[in-house]
């Protein structure tokens, strides 16, 4: 369990964070438009390497403007930006990327590979310093990278490789007080852009029809962005189906049948780029069943299977609020994603190292913990065992939940109050 030293000085920190935020005017340090950082993150099972491929400005800035510097510590990753002559923060971000989980496969352990990332950020208007961050088998975050970047450097690209129109789904208003959503076609021909438009009205519809979203639809911005594959469709490996996208996205993930992702982070940016966004979705066209999510990073749903509203909202509780999968299972491929003498970042999962920094104040004192996996304590918060991907050592809040089964409109209590507490910081 936490210490008390220890639970101050976190009280501190957030504190800090918090008065710090506060002081930091947008309209001093930034403009309203995008500095994009690409890398290559490369590694194996047990270490990371980062080296810069390109900067790149976007002419939009969906990102909030007065929560600038980041609240919750979640994600794997972290970069901190510094004024270079005040030596001041002035920005931070938490994410997490395919990478962090391509780690943890057996693959990572017999070879070294290399994965394209982005980080972006409001386009400073001074030199600045952004520092990498990456966590350590402790999950504390260790500086690994530096990079200084002149805002007036010649070299930043201003062109944009994939410009397309967008399309308004759901328009709340200004970009800065709303979580903006930018949804992109994967395998939608140009004859389908059409079909695009009305599975991007399915999706806000699936996302409207699940609490805490329902009660802050008036937060949000949904656009799409209509952009043409050669073909229809994505690959599917082990069928020997190979398709011509623009995302280039697969399924068998990691050599997970159903886990649909894609490593084209650079055409995934530049097509964001049409539209403010602080969440990038991508929509396949395709009936089959699966998808995938990576906190601040991208989410991923198939357009047409009977459960693709499930996967819809459970894929974005990954990618938004960086909730953890609550259930088990022995066919994914990840080997110790959870460290049990850990406790992980994500707000929903505890292996009780230090539940003091999780839902403990929501239980109630006649409630065990651990709790049994029993219906007599169902729709109560407890601690109970199964989560993670792994039966024993990993526990969830409560028996069911959207992030545990197929169930629709069924976020847990600690996961809509830590979707909820994500809506706040896009929409203030």
């Amino acid at each position: 369990m936490k210490t008390l030293s220890s639970l101050f000085g976190t009280i501190l920190w957030i504190s800090f964070t918090i008065v710090l935020s506060a002081q930091i005017k947008f309209d001093d340090y930034f403009f309203n438009k995008t500095l994009r950082i690409d890398y290559y993150h490369s590694g194996n099972h047990e270490s990371d390497l980062y080296s810069i491929d390109e900067l790149m400005v976007e002419p939009y800035w969906g990102g909030s403007k007065v929560n600038l510097i980041d609240k919750f510590n979640y994600g794997s990753y972290k970069f901190m930006v510094f004024d270079e002559d005040e030596d001041n923060l002035i920005y931070s971000r938490t994410y997490s990327t395919l990478f962090q989980e391509w780690q943890t496969t057996a693959e990572a352990k017999t070879i070294v590979k290399s994965f394209s990332e982005s980080v972006v950020m409001p386009y400073p208007k001074n030199k600045v310093r952004v520092e990498f961050y990456s966590r350590d088998k402790e999950n504390i975050f260790r500086k690994k990278f530096v990079y200084n970047v002149d805002p007036g450097d010649y070299f930043i690209k201003p062109e944009r490789r994939h410009e397309a129109a967008y399309f308004d789904i759901h328009i709340s208003g200004n970009p800065s007080i709303h979580v903006d959503i930018v949804l992109l076609p994967e395998g939608y021909t140009s004859d389908q852009m059409d079909l695009f438009k009305e599975d991007s009205k399915k999706f806000a519809g699936y996302l409207f029809n699940s609490s805490p979203f329902k009660e802050n639809k008036d937060k949000f911005n949904i656009r799409c962005v209509l952009a043409p594959s050669k073909e229809s469709g994505t690959d599917i490996p082990a069928k020997n189906i190979w398709k011509k996208t623009i995302l280039n996205s697969s399924f068998y993930t990691f050599d997970l049948d159903r886990y649909l992702m894609t490593s084209d982070n650079k055409t995934v940016r530049d097509l964001a780029a049409n539209a403010p966004y602080d969440q990038i979705y991508i929509i396949v066209n395709t009936e089959a069943y699966g998808g995938g999510a990576i906190y601040n990073h991208y989410s991923v749903c198939t357009s047409s299977n009977k459960f693709s509203e499930y996967v819809c909202i459970h894929e974005f509780g990954h990618g938004f609020a960086a909730l953890g999968d609550e259930y088990f299972d022995s066919s994914v491929a990840y080997e110790e994603f959870y460290p049990l003498h850990l406790e992980p970042p994500d707000p929903n999962l505890t292996t009780l190292v230090d539940f003091d920094s999780k839902w403990k104040y929501l239980i109630d004192e006649s409630t065990p913990v651990p709790t049994p996996n029993d219906s007599a304590f169902a729709g109560k918060v407890g601690v109970f065992e199964g989560g993670g991907y792994v039966a024993k050592g990993v526990y969830r809040p409560m028996l069911n939940c959207t992030m545990r089964s197929v169930s629709i409109d069924n976020f847990c209590i600690v996961c809509k109050e830590a979707i909820q507490k994500m809506i706040n910081f896009y929409s203030e």
